[in-house]
């Protein structure tokens, strides 16, 4: 019993001193990009941040977000315009010990312009997804395994696609129902959705594990 009760002490004793070292670490510094290049699309994918999005006042990409030698990201666009955003981290596994990194480090939020993008795709973890009223000439994909992914009236030129676990999904699509054949695939939560319908000129895709979709047609 007495060498139970000494390897617990150890075990809590090693936890505290690791999670101390995560601490105090590099602060974050406030990061603004902007392309100098004609955007096509959008893709952010990364790990435990939030993404917001916003209306672009003078009709370009804008990502604002904050980084520091030990959690950043890789940002570039390709030649046929598509701008990618990914995380990417110099950290030691110590360093994952301690907590996360301070909650207004970890939002990125990501103006566009509305209408113009031929494709948008948002991807996280343990974080939200929000959209205002926004049109995608082509497709919007959001993805995120922990979080919510909210919206309003998005408007799409062929696709719709929804990725959820153990997270929500809420909004309104632009246009009626008859515009979209739908597939979805629900496992331990409710929708508003059926699981599959025919027809319409778009479509939706949504999967959801653990969690609810209410999911309104505004028939504009």
């Amino acid at each position: 019993m007495k060498k139970l009760v000494s390897l617990v002490l150890c075990l809590t004793l090693g936890c505290f001193i690791l999670s101390g070292c995560s601490d105090g670490g590099e602060p974050f510094e406030d990061r603004t990009y902007t392309p100098e290049e004609k955007v096509s699309g959008v893709s952010i994918d990364v790990r435990d941040r939030e993404i917001e999005v916003e209306p672009s006042a003078d009709g370009q990409v804008h990502i604002f977000y904050s980084e520091n030698s030990e959690e950043y990201y890789d940002i570039a666009v390709s030649g046929d315009g598509m701008l990618t955003m990914t995380g990417a981290s110099g950290k030691d596994w110590t360093d994952y010990i301690g907590g996360k990194a301070p909650e207004d480090d970890r939002r990125i939020l990501l103006q566009v312009p509305d209408g113009l993008l031929d494709s948008l795709a948002l991807s996280t973890t343990n974080e939200d997804i929000t959209l205002p009223e926004l049109a995608v000439a082509g497709s919007i994909s959001l993805t995120s395994n922990g979080g919510d992914i909210a919206f309003e009236n998005l408007s799409v030129g062929s696709a719709l696609t929804l990725n959820v676990k153990n997270g929500d999904i809420y909004g309104a699509v632009a246009g009626g129902y008859d515009d979209f054949a739908i597939h979805t695939e629900i496992k331990k939560g409710k929708s508003s959705l059926p699981d599959s319908k025919d027809g319409g000129e778009k479509t939706l895709t949504v999967s959801c594990n653990n969690g609810d979709v209410n999911i309104e047609f505004t028939g504009e």
